[in-house]
């Protein structure tokens, strides 16, 4: 697979430590418990599968992916507010299952909210099943929430 893809006039490449700012921008207004910088720094540097997709200049999604011996974490995929319902929620979850299946894994997992009914769905279309749960996992207004965690065969 090409290291960068155009799909409709994007590219979408490899984090770097300059797009952490922007990044965050993103994180923070997505979610109400942001990742740090530091956790994406973390991430670069020990060689985790990080992308983001860019248009137009502008960060729109990114993800971030880890990979062991046979087995694959995403660990986040956000798509910026203003350009969510565009698919590019799908193009990069397609997008870390083919790095997955690159790095060998047989199995992706990941966590997700319950409340997040959205991702679950995007992530049941992609052949993501219901494997268990972390309970109190997320941060909440109201204490913890769990996680179910979801995987997928890599074929």
């Amino acid at each position: 697979m090409s290291a960068v893809i155009k799909p409709d006039s994007g590219v979408l490449r490899s984090m770097t430590p300059a797009d952490v700012e922007e990044v965050m921008a993103i994180e923070k207004a997505i979610y109400p418990y942001p990742w740090t910088r530091g956790i994406f720094f973390d991430c670069i540097r020990v060689g985790y599968q990080c992308r983001i997709f860019q248009q137009d200049g502008k960060i729109k999604a990114y993800a971030v992916l880890s990979i062991g011996v046979e087995e694959a974490h995403i660990l986040t995929v956000c798509v910026h507010p203003d350009s969510q319902r565009q698919g590019l929620g799908r193009m990069m979850m397609e997008h870390m299952i083919e790095l997955a299946k690159e790095g060998g894994a047989k199995i992706i997992l990941l966590e997700v909210r319950p409340s997040n009914e959205g991702a679950i769905r995007l992530y049941q279309e992609l052949k993501f099943n219901e494997v268990g749960v972390r309970p109190d996992y997320y941060p909440a207004d109201d204490g913890r929430e769990d996680a179910l965690i979801m995987a997928r065969a890599v074929v």
